[in-house]
């Protein structure tokens, strides 16, 4: 078979692939921690507010720009697990008491948010209002009064319109002011981590850590909100007052805006066989939280739809602005760390593994295994076949395993895994726990799945009690499986048998599982190698 026919699970495909558009203007949650402002002594009496008052002219833009540190954890698809992270974005004051704006991304699933304000030693406390996941802002309230403050531009901003991107970047406490002019006046927002429609496109030069600053007039009005960029392209990207200001009012009011309560970015497998939008973190109390979606999770599909396929927010977002905030949508879920696929609601039914074994058989097969495990087994090894075509995780007490090919009549027909403690044992009794993996692209030998199952288990019940034939699907596969109880006479092994297509290609393979079930160790083992078979090279 050709290898663009493979069709592989993202867990077994590392790394994942960050699929952004135009790099993130953030030094959010990634590297090294940024630097921290020199630390000075308190003053006495405490630090006071800058003079309240609108900013009417560029060099006091500074007074009204804040630098933000989020902290908390998140998990990163590229550097894992990072516990208490601090990452710094920038931001602005728009009403003398503190109300700011500044870039979702920067801000959302943290813990503890600190700003400094216009350069300020000491950090302030600042608290959420309001985010939008989709057009990538935030509004925050900053502790105390008497703030000056940033005024929107009101008049046109056409190609030529000189502006200048002020913030904090690459987390430095010094204040930066960079000069541009707009090169195009709607360009594209779709991006990796957001959905924004009206972006100005300029070339005034930003950097991670400008995330949410402003885009100012040369007589200090916003025109605009940073929040992306390519250095590789000197190309970097704003979203217009005229598309910010009616989500940030909301946003102000304490009302989410298109958002779920995650902080999420579009990645897919080097194969694009998975896309979706990976967690980073989850807002408490959130449509996500209650739910059940954590950091580290891939939202795959939402209401039925795959999420991602053209690496932006795109498809995501238009879900959300086609819904309200507490409508029911339908999830699935990729939990990266085991590997378990999860449905569920947003405001309904909390997520629940798709499809598991244990959960359907566990309460009828016995607590005590007979090889000895004491109900689990001590870890998992991911095994290959001997062309490196076919994996799956077994326990690493099925230590004996054999990669050699398919073979039927003396020829090659696709590839084989065995894996047991004692394969002789499991091939030969009843007695032994086991595996066996097979791929084939021999369809015409084979037939359909439901004809390689029956050929396959035919005979069975000379030694077996026939329990039933089984629909099954996950996200990759589908078929069916047949059960059988009591082999060897009354409460002996079971064993399960389960044939399967590809969900996209049903005529490119088919594959052939079988298990010999003795404990609970062994519905656990199940489970483990139905979530992790797969195909990932050519078959023989």
């Amino acid at each position: 078979m050709q290898t663009s026919q493979i069709r592989s699970r993202a867990r077994l495909l590392l790394p994942l692939t960050l699929l952004i558009v135009a790099s993130l203007a953030c030094s959010l949650f990634g590297g090294d921690p940024p630097p921290a402002p020199t630390p000075v002594p308190p003053v006495d009496p405490p630090v006071q507010p800058p003079s309240s008052g609108a900013i009417r002219s560029l060099q006091d833009v500074q007074s009204a720009t804040i630098q933000i540190e989020a902290q908390g954890t998140f998990i990163d698809p590229e550097f894992g697990l990072l516990v208490n992270a601090a990452g710094r974005g920038s931001g602005f004051i728009i009403d003398p008491s503190g109300i700011a704006v500044t870039n979702n991304h920067v801000v959302t699933g943290a813990a503890l948010l600190q700003v400094w304000v216009g350069g300020e030693s000491q950090p302030r406390n600042a608290r959420i209002l309001g985010v939008s996941e989709c057009s990538d802002l935030a509004v925050i309230d900053i502790e105390g009064d008497g703030y000056p403050f940033l005024e929107w531009h009101s008049g046109d901003v056409g190609v030529g319109f000189e502006i200048y991107a002020a913030g904090y970047p690459l987390g430095d406490p010094e204040f930066t002011l960079t000069k541009g002019i707009i090169a195009k006046a709607d360009a594209s927002g779709e991006t990796s981590w957001a959905s924004v429609d009206g972006v100005l496109m300029h070339d005034a030069v930003t950097n991670p850590g400008n995330s949410g600053g402003p885009l100012v007039s040369e007589d200090g009005k916003v025109v605009a909100v940073n929040y992306a960029g390519s250095s590789v392209t000197d190309q970097y990207f704003s979203i217009k007052a005229e598309t910010a200001i009616p989500i940030i009012n909301r946003l102000q009011s304490g009302e989410d805006v298109n958002s779920i309560g995650i902080n999420g970015v579009a990645v897919r497998n080097e194969d694009g066989s998975i896309t979706g939008i990976w967690v980073s973190s989850v807002a408490s109390g959130s449509a996500a939280d209650q739910a059940g979606v954590s950091a580290g999770d891939i939202l795959t599909t939402m209401e039925g739809l795959v999420l991602a396929t053209d690496g932006t927010m795109s498809a995501y977002c238009d879900i959300l602005r086609t819904h309200s905030a507490g409508d029911t949508l339908s999830i699935e879920i990729l939990r990266w760390a085991s590997g378990e696929y999860l449905a569920g609601q947003l405001n309904g039914r909390p997520l629940e593994v798709a499809f598991s074994f244990e959960n359907q058989l566990g309460e009828q097969v016995a607590d005590t295994p007979s090889n000895g495990a004491a109900g689990t087994y001590s870890g998992y090894s991911q095994v290959t076949d001997d062309f490196g075509a076919i994996v799956v995780e077994v326990p690493v007490e099925w230590s004996e395993v054999d990669g050699r090919p398919w073979v039927d009549g003396g020829e090659v027909i696709g590839s084989s895994i065995y894996a047991s403690a004692d394969i002789d044992g499991f091939l030969s009794t009843w007695n032994e726990p086991g595996l066996i993996f097979n791929v084939s692209d021999d369809l015409a030998r084979l037939g359909g799945y439901i004809q390689l199952l029956d050929i396959i288990t035919e005979g069975f019940t000379d030694a077996c009690k026939f329990d039933g034939r089984y629909d099954y699907e996950d996200p990759f596969y589908r078929g069916k499986y047949d059960l059988y109880t009591n082999c060897g006479g009354p409460g002996g092994a079971w064993f399960i048998v389960l044939t399967a297509v590809p969900n996209d290609n049903s005529n490119a393979f088919l594959i052939l599982v079988e298990v010999q079930i003795l404990s609970d160790a062994d519905l656990d083992a199940l489970d483990r190698i139905l979530n992790t078979f797969d195909v990932v090279g050519a078959l023989p």
